[in-house]
């Protein structure tokens, strides 16, 4: 039950589907209400085929490239830490690169958002991604990965019904009680990040120094 809290609060603080709710107004302002739906289930659905594919595959991507377990999670630290910060100072939007006109313009001009845009790199991002890789290789149990996978699958359904009842957060928070969560949120994602970076570091050093 500990790993099962621990991988939900970590990965759904990083996907920070919350963040994603006023881009997804955007996007959906003139779809029908059966239409914003299926997006939803289909981002979420999105979100926990990339997520599964990644942290089952991930370690063989790393083989591939010769990357070590501990680069990755600097890395992925260095990742979240920059998520949490853009989330902490308002600027998810910018950070997500949708500041950018052409990216809105082509985002607007798509018919199937809930892949190319919401699920990556909005929701299923690096971060989430190099999360997870940590995971598999910190959890070898097989009932450990069955834990995980679960939670995975808990953040996809906490995720669609996020999206889903997007418009009634909107009305009940605000744009300003939506910033706040957010700013939470990102405070919790920089410590996940940080944590990430520094038990990388000290495990290197020791490595280093046969301590």
């Amino acid at each position: 039950m500990e790993l099962f809290i621990y991988v939900f609060a970590a990965l759904f603080s990083v996907i920070n589907p919350l963040g994603t709710v006023p881009i997804f107004i955007g996007l959906t302002h003139d779809d029908s209400a059966a239409n914003k739906n299926r997006i939803s289930l289909l981002t979420s659905v999105n979100i926990f085929v990339i997520l599964t594919i990644s942290f089952f595959t991930g370690k063989y991507l790393l083989q591939f490239f010769g990357i070590s377990m501990e680069s990755l999670r600097i890395a992925g630290g260095l990742i979240i830490t920059s998520s949490g910060f853009a989330l902490l100072t308002g600027r998810f939007s910018k950070h997500k690169g949708m500041d950018k006109p052409r990216v809105k313009d082509d985002a607007f001009q798509r018919e199937g958002i809930s892949l190319t845009l919401l699920a990556i790199p909005m929701l299923a991002g690096p971060g989430s991604i190099s999360l997870l890789i940590g995971l598999y290789q910190e959890y070898p149990l097989y009932i450990d990965r069955f834990i995980t996978v679960s939670a995975i699958l808990l953040v996809c359904v906490a995720t669609f019904m996020v999206l889903r009842s997007s418009h009634y957060i909107v009305k009940m928070l605000g744009a300003s009680g939506i910033n706040a969560v957010s700013r939470i949120i990102g405070f919790i994602v920089i410590a996940i990040g940080i944590e990430y970076i520094s038990s990388s570091i000290i495990k290197l050093l020791g490595v280093s120094f046969g301590l």
